[in-house]
């Protein structure tokens, strides 16, 4: 069992990571209407990840037999200037999700719970991840400018991923 201040912890994170899908799902219904299908396809793929990870604390909530609460989910922003404007406010969302990862961690090394500590290292690398992906991704934007060629060709190199 985990203690009560983990737990709270634990369904805000949870809360958190609904809300980074749905922030990820507005990018990609807004790159929807700009024609940048490969931005809109990447965006929505990380929608379903950040889904993965709150049922990944869900999950683990239920394992350790705490309860689960479910949060009102914050209507996000849904316009934008350009790419860059929806990627840098993507890389400043992933900020905020590692902060709060962090504090987690923390946490669970002061309440003394080993079991969440463990847990928590996977989302620890995985912030670690996600911010090095943005963040080169933004590079990659502030190259190519208003540049059309440049922001088809990494619109069509981001329609890929897997």
């Amino acid at each position: 069992m985990i203690s009560d201040k983990m737990q709270q912890a634990l369904n805000k994170q949870l809360n958190l990571e609904l809300y980074s899908s749905y922030v990820y799902l507005a990018m990609a219904a807004y790159f929807e209407t700009t024609s940048y299908n490969g931005f809109a396809a990447w965006m929505e793929k990380q929608s379903y990840e950040e889904y993965g990870h709150g049922l990944k604390i869900y999950k683990y909530l239920n394992d350790v037999g705490a309860r689960v609460v479910l949060d009102a989910i914050e209507k996000p922003k849904f316009e934008w200037k350009n790419a860059l404007d929806v990627f840098n406010n993507a890389y400043d969302h992933e900020m905020v999700v590692t902060k709060s990862i962090n504090e987690l961690a923390d946490l669970a090394v002061e309440e003394k719970d080993h079991a969440s500590k463990i847990f928590l290292n996977w989302f620890v690398q995985e912030q670690v991840e996600e911010l090095d992906t943005v963040s080169k991704i933004v590079d990659k934007l502030k190259l190519v400018g208003e540049n059309t060629g440049g922001l088809f060709m990494l619109d069509r190199e981001l329609g890929s991923r897997q």
